[in-house]
This record gives C-alpha cells, sequence and structure tokens, in this order.
C-alpha cells in the first residue's frame, strides 16, 4: 500500500506565502517523477508543478516564478514553495507520484488534497 500525506495548506492574504509538503511510503522501490496539482469545483485538475528523480523541473506560466517545487529523495519528499499568492490560486492542491513498487512499476499515485484559500 502506497500512501501521499500532505499538508501544509490554510488560509493565507494575497501577496502571501505559504510552503506545502508530500510525503511518500509504504512499500516502495523508487519514486519517480513528483508534482503538484490543483482543482476548483466544477473545473478539471490542473497541473502547478512537477519535478523529476534528478530534479528537472516544470511549471505552467500562470504559477512560473511565484512557486518552486523541490524534493528530498532521502526523505521521498515533495515540497511547492508558494509566494506572491493570489485569490485566483485558491484551491485544493493534490500531491502526485510516479512510483516503483513490488506489483508494479511506473505507478501513479495521488494524495487526499489539501485546501488553500488566498484571501483579497
Amino acid at each position: 500500500q502506497v500512501q501521499l500525506v500532505e499538508s501544509g495548506g490554510g488560509l493565507v492574504q494575497a501577496g502571501g506565502s505559504l510552503r506545502l509538503s508530500c510525503a511518500v511510503s509504504g512499500r516502495i522501490f523508487r519514486v519517480n517523477a513528483m508534482g503538484w496539482y490543483r482543482q476548483v469545483p466544477g473545473k478539471q485538475r490542473d497541473l502547478v508543478a512537477t519535478i523529476t528523480s534528478g530534479g528537472i523541473t516544470n511549471y505552467p506560466d500562470a504559477v512560473k516564478g511565484r512557486f518552486a517545487i523541490s524534493r528530498d529523495n532521502a526523505k521521498n519528499t515533495v515540497y511547492l514553495q508558494m509566494s506572491s499568492l493570489k485569490p485566483e490560486d485558491t484551491a485544493v492542491y493534490y500531491c502526485n507520484a510516479i512510483v516503483d513498487t513490488p506489483v508494479g512499476s511506473g505507478l501513479n499515485y495521488w494524495g487526499k488534497g489539501t485546501q488553500v484559500t488566498v484571501s483579497s
């Protein structure tokens, strides 16, 4: 059983910062790419940031320059540092990981999500 547990969400004023964390645990051989996505009610889940096992990052234009993804491979943990937050960043943020396990390789797992609310 693989689990992804997010933490760090909350309420912040516009212009503020938050740091999200997501730890992967369970019977795993290797954590490959990791990422963060976000979703608001009634809309699709959108990419926020991804990072490969080698540290290559990718961001959409909406967050580029404001958000930074990083990871600690020894702890199987991924972080999302969010700065200059805007009300439109309000969403549930989900952690994602591509994991090699005893039952298969390249398996896709999601966390349960953490709410981020940015007030104007």
